[in-house]
């Protein structure tokens, strides 16, 4: 495992992160206390130090099983987690982003993760309502205290984390020093603006489903009339359709090609095309884990790299396709493009 800065900060954190949505099965799904430790220890024991978590994962017991398996040891990993959505009950202010629900939330991880400081804290989401400085200002007091180092904001439209940074910056506040995004080869959507303004900000990018909640490991082609359980409970993820199972199959006949699994050659594609993006890979089982983390040592070339991005590859729409075309680039610079020698921003 090699290790990365998360962003432009001094944090060192591992080319990858353990997604620990599975650990507990509160849900119906996931992994029990045994299982979960067992994925902890082979994450771990491949030099992984970065976990992901959130407050209402599992209704808690990801973050309270995190606490266990640290103890001891907590200062050589990166618990990174979320607050802004909302756990069973009818209490209006139990979700979201503003003051309230951060304190609450905050003092209940803390102590389901047996610490007290948490290495990252991301926003869940944006929730529309709450006034962005409201939600800076009151992360930068828990900055202040110690209790987060550094923080994160996942789900949000590129143009609210652009103007937030920038009013961080403006009164001296913490400002979001990465981004928690949903990319794959079926998911591909942030490539038109949040990508390029987290490159442009130097912002750690994180990717959350970077197996399509589980359609590039092939096992749903063959099944298209039963939806994956995750997919069946969160409906928002990418379902199988003919482009999402046409690349499903290129990442199936590539895999047959090279003699590894789907699975590993979808996040082979991430590292190749996008090396600045941080997998967040769960598991339900060790030997699960094993098998996604050997995507590292898989040999794909360009050829393969190539068929799977054009098999993959989304229209960027307006403004974008209409900036890259010629009439518009000759308009913008008449005859003299080829010779402005100076970065695109």
């Amino acid at each position: 495992m090699k290790y990365v800065f998360f962003g432009s900060t001094g944090l060192r954190v591992s080319e990858l992160a353990l997604g620990t949505m599975t650990f507990g099965t509160e849900r119906g799904v996931g992994s029990d206390l045994h299982e979960s430790r067992s994925i902890f220890s082979a994450f771990s024991d491949a030099g992984g130090n970065f976990l992901d978590s959130a407050n209402t994962y599992t209704n808690g017991t990801s973050e309270t099983m995190i606490g266990e398996f640290l103890h001891g040891i907590r200062h050589s990993y990166v618990i990174a987690t979320k607050y802004s959505l909302a756990p069973p009950g009818s209490d209006p202010n139990a979700s979201g982003n503003h003051r309230k629900n951060l304190i609450r939330s905050i003092e209940g991880s803390l102590e389901r993760l047996r610490t007290d400081y948490i290495d990252i804290l991301w926003v869940h989401a944006w929730d529309k309502f709450t006034p962005i400085e409201e939600t800076l200002r009151a992360l930068d007091d828990l900055v202040r205290q110690g209790k987060i180092l550094y923080i994160g904001i996942s789900d949000t439209p590129a143009w609210i984390i652009s103007r937030a940074n920038i009013l961080a910056e403006l009164r001296g506040w913490t400002s979001f020093s990465g981004i928690q995004i949903e990319y794959s080869l079926i998911e591909r959507t942030a490539e038109r603006d949040l990508l390029p303004m987290a490159r442009h900000y130097d912002l750690a990018i994180t990717a959350w489903s970077p197996l399509g909640g589980g359609l590039l490991t092939g096992k749903y082609n063959s099944i298209q009339t039963s939806l994956p359980r995750r997919l069946d409970t969160f409906k928002w993820l990418q379902t199988p359709d003919d482009r999402n199972l046409s690349i499903s199959q290129e990442v199936v006949d590539i895999s047959a090609e090279i003699k590894c699994t789907p699975a590993q050659v979808a996040l082979r594609w991430i590292n190749k095309t996008s090396a600045d993006i941080i997998p967040i890979i769960g598991a339900r089982s060790a030997e699960q884990l094993k098998e996604n983390l050997a995507y590292i040592k898989i040999d794909i070339s360009a050829e393969h790299i190539q068929r799977l991005d054009r098999k993959s590859k989304i229209d960027l729409g307006f403004p974008h396709d209409f900036l890259a075309s010629d009439t518009a680039r000759r308009q913008l610079y008449g005859d003299m493009m080829d010779y402005i020698d100076r970065p695109m921003i």
